[in-house]
């Protein structure tokens, strides 16, 4: 109570209140230095034309450590709110509340990607996951500003109160493959799922084997009694491969590189 009279006393001494007031909509609260959020906003289309050659600044950076946030943040809250169940039920429910295609619901829903400063439309390849990103780099933003704190009551108050059922969300069945794809795009990745059909069983049960791939990469395998499900084992695997084996990850990132940047081929000097 006291932090919010001071922080409308401050207010006062504002000219231009739009901006803070546009804000307090979204959280619920005032924010205390403007330039976070304005970062935070600003996508690296609108950042590249904008830059003035000398400094390039963008939200990425804000999404790398809102991203660390938020995951600690509904950790947080899960662990509150579901004090019997297991850490693996915890897991996948986090993650299914902080991947990209929830938090790019959420930025509109809460009508933050009306905010986003970009170039070009969101439904391209490249910026498919903006708002998502952006929603991240928010959390940053408030972070930063505000504190852990500031974080947790907004996610409390404002995000999970008015915007998500996490009844029906844990109740959700998991679309590994999808996520796959999520993330292949997120870092502009090569994926691919090659399925093979496997000789029946005896009761001619049909079968079959996949694996992922990413940049050539094999990542992960899976068999099943349909391809759906063949797949969505294969990209489980995948997923938690790039998640827990950080060296692998580096390898994927490092041959998308270098497919984006080929060395240039060494003439060989002629022979005398």
């Amino acid at each position: 109570m006291i932090h919010t009279i001071s922080d409308r006393v401050r207010l006062l001494f504002i000219k231009n209140k739009e901006p803070y007031l546009q804000l307090y909509k979204i959280m619920g609260f005032y924010p205390r230095n403007l330039a976070p959020y304005n970062e935070a906003l600003k996508h690296k289309s609108y950042a590249r034309i904008e830059s003035d050659k000398t400094r390039f600044r963008n939200n990425e950076r804000l999404e790398y450590l809102g991203d660390a946030v938020l995951g600690a943040v509904v950790s947080d809250i899960l662990y509150g709110l579901y004090s019997e169940k297991q850490e693996g039920f915890l897991t996948t429910l986090r993650s299914k509340l902080v991947r990209r295609d929830t938090l790019n619901t959420l930025a509109v829903q809460m009508g933050l990607h009306k905010f986003v400063k970009h170039v070009g439309p969101r439904t391209s390849a490249h910026n498919s996951y903006m708002n998502g990103n952006a929603f991240e780099a928010f959390i940053g933003a408030i972070y930063l500003d505000r504190g852990y704190s500031y974080c947790m009551k907004f996610m409390q108050e404002r995000v999970f109160k008015h915007y998500i059922d996490i009844e029906k969300v844990a109740a959700t069945e998991e679309n590994f493959k999808s996520r796959l794809i999520e993330w292949c795009q997120k870092y502009q990745a090569e994926f691919a799922f090659n399925t093979e059909d496997l000789p029946e069983e005896g009761n001619n049960t049909p079968k079959f084997h996949t694996i992922a791939t990413i940049e050539g990469i094999e990542c992960g395998e899976g068999t099943g009694y349909s391809k759906k499900e063949s797949q969505q084992r294969a990209a489980k695997t995948a997923i938690n491969k790039i998640r827990n084996d950080k060296a692998f990850k580096t390898s994927i990132l490092e041959a998308k590189e270098r497919r984006h940047n080929p060395e240039p081929a060494i003439e060989e000097s002629p022979k005398e």
